[in-house]
């Protein structure tokens, strides 16, 4: 299991560096693993990631003996994990547009319904402090509180998901999001949806898509 672990986690991470969410880089990614997690090296390119580069830390911070240096984020990675039993793998960028809303210390408001994707009425900012510290992953922890993507200020962002596509899936839409909320403020105010409003996007959300055909329905 780890070892398909292992190989997703390095799939994902290079993914990530494909659709320009980490320059040079940065970012990281991790997933919850039996014993812990399983998180990217430190100061690796993605292109020359494989699978015995990925770090497994146990939940007490214990990294086993003989591997890379895991991801300075490793902390981060660790704490959200430790307090979100419902999660599984977690994506954290530099993005562009998420790093440059995080530079204002102000959340991604509800100007495109799509941001219920992320959990809540907003996607919220965490308060910064300096990379790779304990301070910064109990901000980000904070921040999450229940919902599945934040900001981090001045730093970029970090998104949550059940397995490795779904956490890289709402990375990517989070900063699609931030990118409208960019564009949209160099014209003016951006109009926001409501608590109710969005209420009625979860509904249709809960019934949105594809669902399975019975056999005697199949033409």
């Amino acid at each position: 299991m780890t070892q398909r672990l292992r190989e997703e986690l390095v799939t994902t991470a290079k993914r990530m560096s494909d659709l320009g969410l980490t320059p040079g880089m940065s970012g990281n990614v991790s997933v919850r693993t039996p014993r812990g997690l399983l998180v990217t090296p430190s100061g690796m390119p993605y292109a020359d990631l494989a699978p015995d580069d990925c770090v497994e830390i146990g939940l007490d911070g214990q990294v086993r003996p003989g591997q890379r240096t895991p991801s300075s984020e490793w902390q981060l990675h660790r704490d959200i994990l430790g307090s979100r039993s419902d999660v599984q793998a977690i994506v954290h960028t530099h993005s562009l547009f998420c790093t440059t809303v995080s530079t204002l210390r102000r959340p991604i408001p509800a100007l495109h319904y799509m941001v219920v994707l992320a959990g809540g009425d907003d996607i919220p900012c965490a308060d910064y402090a300096t990379f790779g510290s304990a301070e910064l992953a109990s901000n980000a922890v904070v921040a999450l509180r229940g919902g599945l993507a934040c900001l981090l200020a001045n730093h970029g962002m970090v998104a949550l998901g059940s397995s490795l596509p779904a956490a890289l899936k709402l990375a990517a839409e989070v900063e699609t999001l931030a990118s409208q909320y960019w564009h949209a403020a160099q014209l003016g105010t951006p109009h926001i949806l409501d608590h109710a409003e969005l209420d009625k996007v979860r509904a249709r959300f809960a019934s949105y898509g594809q669902t399975k055909r019975r056999a005697t329905d199949r033409r």
